[in-house]
């Protein structure tokens, strides 16, 4: 066995490579070594233990323990030694300016990374304002892909629920399925949402909303490319209508959920009983009818300013400007066109005569009507341009179909208008039954739903709605049996439920005519209209063949 000595430097030796070896932890669990708080226990390291008699001492701290074990550390070499040397050649002021300048870089770095920070969030506010713009100009195909989504859980009759599904498009292409959508990133997710959330808080500006539009979309009247959706409806009805017997039910369950804006005149034609059903017919009974209307001018309008007619003649000469939509009736071809259609319509229904009202139910026609003679949008559209053959053929149309829809609601005309009076009565009876708190909230005011009733019924709402939405409400009147005249009641129940919540909030009679009178449908479009027409068609599957369930 070697010496002492040689044992010593051996350990001295290789002391840097000996496994295990204690070295300061700083971590933690272990503060950073401080040389001047631990002087003293540095400068007590080094002096050997006293010597004590009897049981040895127990080792109390590592430097004692190391003395007990200088075999195998060697103390001189210690780490503590290098770092009492630097304590004693730090001066406790270089040490504080040199921390303190290290906390002045920190803080500059800090405040440069806010900076930058701050510039890239005012960049990204930016970009997400251009495309909050960018959003706002593809709104109307973002509303006309809504249209598609509820083309696709189209209504077509019982079972139809009162609600609405929004599922949110990326782009304007038709997507068949979910599996077809784009998925996209999460970062581009949490991007998109940001863009939504600011979005939201810029203030909004209200789309432009075209007079008539499409079969999907009613709030773009422009001719954009069809949906595989739009182009397969718009084939069946091509292939039902091309037949040489049309099966007029089977156009009516078609044509329930909307008629494409290129069949639109001639379906309604049929379904309105102007045309016949046999396509070897139609062309001589427009012929025959077209001679026969312009007949009935030669006999009659030369008439409009004699002592019996006079009155009457003048009645429809001011009521015409104070129509809808200004575009239209301001025109002066298309003021004598309709003087001419309501003078006529007045001289051969003696029982009821001109009423006030009447005259809003020849536009939708009229524009419809105009639709087979022009590609561009009909809003704005001057008529003074299209031939005098197309606008005697539309006039003659127009004549005849009105005369259809008011032989089936001439009750409503006659002396003291004892139609709408009973239709009023009976949608009083209907509310009370099925939204029992809106009833009692108008009786509590004494509002008489005969105040704002009465034009619901004498106008088929025209007046409620704007002229796109009558016209595609109307595409279900022709496909419904009795619409004009019985389905349109349960419509009108629908209509006065779907305000409940702001007929509740109004508290006085002034408040609640004025809401009534002046409902805020002006930016609504096709997907409103068919919801409200599913509501109804449940008023009328529950309480149609059972008139008592509605009477008290």
């Amino acid at each position: 066995m070697s010496s002492d000595g040689n044992k010593k430097q051996f350990w001295k030796r290789n002391a840097a490579k000996v496994p295990g070896s204690i070295q300061h932890v700083y971590g933690a669990q272990h503060p950073p070594f401080d040389p001047l708080l631990h002087a003293n226990l540095i400068k007590a390291g080094n002096k050997p233990p006293p010597a004590t008699p009897g049981k040895p001492k127990k080792a109390t701290t590592f430097q004692e323990f190391e003395s007990i074990t200088s075999d195998a550390w060697d103390v001189g070499d210690d780490d503590d030694d290098l770092l009492a040397m630097a304590a004693q050649n730090l001066n406790i002021e270089v040490v504080m300016e040199t921390a303190n300048k290290v906390i002045e870089n920190h803080s500059r770095q800090q405040e440069r990374q806010r900076q930058d920070d701050t510039t890239e969030a005012d960049q990204r506010e930016e970009d997400t304002q251009e495309e909050a713009e960018e959003d706002e100009e593809e709104d109307e195909e973002e509303e006309e892909d809504e249209e598609i989504r509820l083309e696709e859980g189209e209504v077509t009759r019982p079972g139809v629920l009162f609600a609405s599904q929004s599922v949110d498009y990326t782009e304007s292409r038709l997507v068949k399925s979910l599996s077809e959508a784009p998925i996209g990133s999460p970062k581009d997710a949490a991007g998109e949402h940001a863009a939504l959330h600011r979005q939201r808080s810029l203030p909004h500006r209200p789309p432009v909303i075209p007079l008539v539009a499409r079969m999907a979309d009613q709030n773009t009247s422009g001719t954009p490319a069809m949906t595989e959706r739009e182009a397969s409806r718009l084939d069946k009805f091509k292939q039902l209508l091309a037949g040489p017997n049309t099966d007029l039910e089977e156009l009516r369950k078609l044509s329930w959920s909307g008629i494409p804006r290129q069949v639109r005149p001639i379906t309604w034609k049929l379904l309105s009983g102007y045309l016949p059903a046999n396509a070897e017919r139609r062309e001589s009974v427009l012929q025959r009818k077209r001679q026969e209307y312009f007949g009935f001018i030669q006999q009659y309008y030369d008439s409009r300013n004699d002592e019996h007619h006079q009155d009457t003649y003048r009645q429809i000469h001011i009521d015409i400007p104070r129509m809808s939509p200004e575009w239209l009736v301001l025109q002066p071809e298309v003021v004598e066109i309709f003087e001419r259609i309501l003078f006529i319509w007045a001289i051969r229904h003696p029982a009821s005569g001109y009423v006030q009202g009447i005259n809003d139910l020849v536009t939708p026609f009229f524009v419809v009507y105009v639709f087979e003679y022009i590609e561009e949008e009909v809003e704005n559209f001057d008529v003074s341009s299209l031939q005098e053959e197309a606008l005697r053929n539309i006039e003659a149309d127009s004549f005849w179909c009105m005369s259809k829809l008011l032989d089936g609601i001439q009750d409503n005309y006659t002396f003291a208008q004892p139609g709408i009076q009973k239709k009023v009565k009976a949608l009083e009876e209907l509310v009370s039954r099925i939204d029992e708190s809106v009833h009692r909230h108008m009786h509590h005011y004494e509002v008489e739903y005969l105040q704002f009733a009465f034009r619901w019924m004498n106008n088929l709402l025209m007046r409620e709605l704007p002229l796109r939405c009558t016209i595609r409400l109307w595409d279900t009147y022709q496909a419904e049996p009795e619409g004009f005249s019985h389905f349109h009641l349960y419509v009108c129940a629908a209509f006065l439920v779907r305000w409940r919540k702001e007929i509740l909030e109004e508290r006085d009679f002034q408040g609640l005519m004025i809401l009534l009178q002046n409902l805020p449908t002006m930016h609504w479009g096709n997907e409103e209209v068919s919801v409200l027409l599913a509501e109804a068609y449940r008023l009328k599957f529950a309480f149609a063949d059972a008139p008592n369930h509605y009477k008290r």
